[in-house]
């Protein structure tokens, strides 16, 4: 092992943990907040507990440093927005009147004032609200969380490190305000912002911290000359203040390139760096830099996104190259632990071997805390460690669950013929409108509905025995005629049978195909208070029966009007799983692909004339440097049509996709070659109809005109308006009028009034276009 007598040891830390506790406590005291059972004090109790459990967790697996502030009650970004006094004109008043409903009228919105606009935080399936900012933003400093935060650290005896998004990536992660001038880019604000930060900085170094962590992810992302020139007048300014913590700037999910000597030569005393996955690439960058001598460089070896135990020996392999390249060397996993379960001793239901396999956030800090002994102390240490490390990673590659002969040929055999649908749009859409026989501005929603308190419970008491199968799916088959009687009474033109019997989009596919292993308490949050439990893609994909197609029927036996085949996507069963990492995911998409196209084959063969194929993580996934993005675009949408290629002409196939940018994938949407498109439109104001109209965009389209990820019911002239403006970019002939998203996670009060004021809306607008009755 290489000598460390010249240079500091290395520290164990992490660059965030998991928020919600073990039993999900932070997500029923925040609703129980909202639905007026919690109290504000029991609230913040229940927050203080579960910070002060996660520090001991993390303490007692050997963690040398904790980090603070990266707790939120919601979202870490929104905290930002607080903390420098970026409050919208529309919420001064809430926050002023009453902070905590402010901060949370700020998320979900009030009937009077719409929420902040929501999207995914750069290529994760974590959501974080949107600053507004425009030339009049006023900063002002509200540094009360991160130092309130600090202090009960401090008080409990840890070494803390506050943790702060930086103000370079909150400035791109921003958009321009509401009445903010075309040209405005929020980059420009930052002059004004950073005193904000230097205050903030005074003051955490005041209440005792040694260390700050600066977090600016959007610099491993490629930057123009401009941006690259404000992080190196940021870091300048910061590194030097005279009255400052010590400064680590980190940075995460790729590698940082052009950004790299930014950084380096920055007068800030640390830097943390991704070296896992395609950031692996930093390794040799940095070699090539020359290094950061005389800085801390915290090294993030442990894929902090992934749930499967790391390569410990080509881990220590690259710190030991690290050791000669900075001042000293920490070890970290490669970004937050947010994104993974909490414990993956919880998953008592998994097969002992997988179990073996796995490593969430407890277990990630566990092999952390290996590495930095081992660095510090020698592998003979730590050798009963690598040696079970070893055994577990040989038992997976040997498992006959990551190996199917038949699913691997039948994939080696696909062709460009299986992807690609024979006859052209104009075709197909002919042959649609006369099988379907819908109206102008046809109405839907996405697909699912309400998941009830009688729902969950009915799938508790067929889990628990307390029902039988016959039982449960009386109750399932009543659901689904009541959410179709519904559809029917508002009006709706194109219905969906609703879902009931659904746990969540990915896993009930995942639970009903070989390959996939479900968790019982994998939870990781997607947004606010929503929590998934991603199932885990362990090994090749088949599908041994048929999924959707007998509730599909039952439903479509129950009205004359089409009721559309749901399935979730093959990019989105990828995205929002734990993916395999032993092969390429174009590879493991393919064979997703193939066992989804059999589930459309039978939709269609029992008589489903709308198929929706949901792929909202296309956006997602994309990667965040550019040369990678054509490859990756080329297998997922190739997999998206051997998904959908093999229907007939009038089978109308749609997808969907929701809280992303989408112009820079514009061309991937085109190259899908659905039929229909439903997109999140409604916080960004349609923009994506003015961006697909820009680009010629020639299939039809279904920009969201209800916001569902709030609590507000749209009225009718709020609709219409979005429709009016949806129309001055998409022709009337191919424009269809949904919801931003499915409606499982909202109540049925909101959905009702907001259902009958879209199809209400979609009458009014139909009537001016044709001069008819609107009723």
């Amino acid at each position: 092992m290489t000598d460390r007598t010249a240079t500091p040891p290395s520290r164990a830390t992490v660059h965030g943990y998991p928020r919600q506790g073990q039993g999900r406590e932070l997500k029923k005291a925040v609703e129980g907040y909202w639905a007026g059972r919690v109290t504000a004090d029991a609230l913040h109790t229940t927050a203080a507990t579960l910070r002060r459990t996660a520090w001991r967790r993390l303490t007692e697996a050997g963690v040398d440093e904790v980090p603070t502030g990266d707790f939120s009650l919601y979202d870490h970004v929104l905290d930002t927005t607080v903390m420098v006094g970026a409050i919208p004109e529309r919420h001064r008043a809430a926050v002023r009147d009453n902070a905590l409903d402010g901060y949370f009228a700020m998320a979900r919105g009030t009937q009077e004032a719409p929420p902040l606009e929501m999207t995914k935080w750069f290529d994760t399936n974590y959501h974080y609200l949107v600053p507004e900012l425009g030339p009049d933003t006023v900063f002002a400093a509200d540094p009360a969380k991160p130092l309130g935060e600090l202090r009960e650290a401090l008080a409990l005896g840890h070494t803390a490190r506050p943790v702060l998004v930086g103000p370079v990536t909150y400035l791109l992660l921003a958009k321009p305000a509401p009445g903010a001038p075309a040209d405005f880019q929020p980059i420009t604000l930052l002059d004004r912002l950073l005193p904000v930060y230097a205050r903030v900085l005074a003051e955490l170094r005041a209440a005792g911290a040694e260390w700050v962590q600066l977090d600016e992810p959007a610099l491993a992302q490629d930057q123009p000359p401009a941006v690259l020139s404000a992080a190196t007048r940021a870091y300048r300014d910061l590194g030097a203040l005279a009255d400052r913590p010590r400064i680590l700037a980190a940075t995460y999910f790729d590698r940082l390139g052009d950004a790299l000597p930014v950084l380096a030569k920055s007068p800030v005393e640390g830097l943390a760096l991704d070296f896992t996955g395609p950031a692996a690439a930093n390794l040799e960058a940095l070699a090539a830099a020359g290094g950061v001598p005389g800085k801390r460089l915290v090294a993030g070896v442990v894929d902090g996104r992934n749930i499967w135990r790391g390569d410990l020996e080509h881990s220590l392999a690259t710190l030991a190259t690290l050791l000669g390249l900075a001042g000293r060397v920490d070890v970290a996993p490669s970004c937050s632990l947010l994104h993974v379960p909490l414990d993956a001793t919880a998953e008592r239901d998994v097969d002992p071997q997988v179990a073996r396999w796995l490593a969430f956030a407890l277990q990630k800090t566990e092999e952390i805390v290996t590495l930095a002994r081992g660095l510090n102390e020698g592998t003979d240490v730590i050798a009963p460690q690598l040696a079970a490390n070893r055994s577990a990673r040989a038992s997976r590659a040997a498992s006959a669950l990551t190996h199917d002969p038949a699913v691997r040929a039948r994939a080696a055999a696909v062709t460009e013929r299986d992807t690609r649908r024979p006859q052209p749009y104009s075709e197909r859409t002919a042959a649609q409108r006369a099988r379907l026989g819908l109206p102008l501005l046809p109405t839907t929603t996405i697909g699912s509905f309400p998941q009830t308190t009688e729902l969950r419970t009915a799938r508790a008491d067929l889990r628990a025995g307390r029902i039988d199968a016959a039982g449960y799916d009386e109750r399932i088959a009543a659901e689904i005629r009541d959410v179709l009687a519904f559809q029917e009474k508002a009006g709706l033109d194109v219905l969906v049978h609703g879902e009931p019997e659904r746990n969540d989009m990915v896993q009930y596919f995942a639970e009903r195909l070989t390959g996939y292993l479900a968790t019982q308490h994998g939870w990781v949050q997607s947004y606010g208070t929503r929590y998934v439990r991603p199932p885990i893609l362990a090994g090749d994909i088949s599908r041994p029966e048929p999924m959707t197609v007998a509730w599909t029927s039952y439903a479509q036996s129950q009205t004359e009007r089409p009721v559309k085949g749901m399935l979730t996507g093959p990019v989105t069963m990828l995205a929002w799983s734990f993916v395999r990492d032993d092969q390429p995911l174009a590879d493991t998409a393919r064979q997703v692909a193939l066992a989804l196209r059999d589930e459309v084959a039978d939709l269609e063969a029992a008589g489903t004339a709308v198929i929706q194929v949901d792929e909202p993580a296309l956006r997602e996934t994309l990667p965040l440097r550019t040369a990678d993005r054509p490859g990756y675009l080329a297998w997922a949408t190739e997999a998206f049509r051997l998904t959908t290629a093999g229907v007939r002409a009038d089978t109308q196939i749609h997808t969907h996709m929701c809280y992303a940018e989408f112009g820079v994938i514009i061309g991937a949407i085109e190259e899908l070659d659905a039929d229909v498109i439903s997109l999140e439109a409604a916080r960004s104001h349609m923009q994506v109809a003015d961006e697909l109209a820009v680009a010629g965009y020639g299939h039809e389209v279904g920009p969201g005109v209800y916001d569902i990820h709030s609590p507000r019911v749209p009225g009718v002239e709020e609709i219409a308006g979005l429709l009016r403006k949806g129309l001055a970019a998409i022709p009337a002939e191919r424009l269809w009028v949904n919801p931003d998203c499915g409606l499982k996670t909202r109540g049925w009060s909101e959905v009702r009034g907001s259902l009958e004021h879209l199809v209400e809306a979609a009458r009014q607008v139909r009537a001016e276009l044709t001069g008819a009755d609107a009723r």
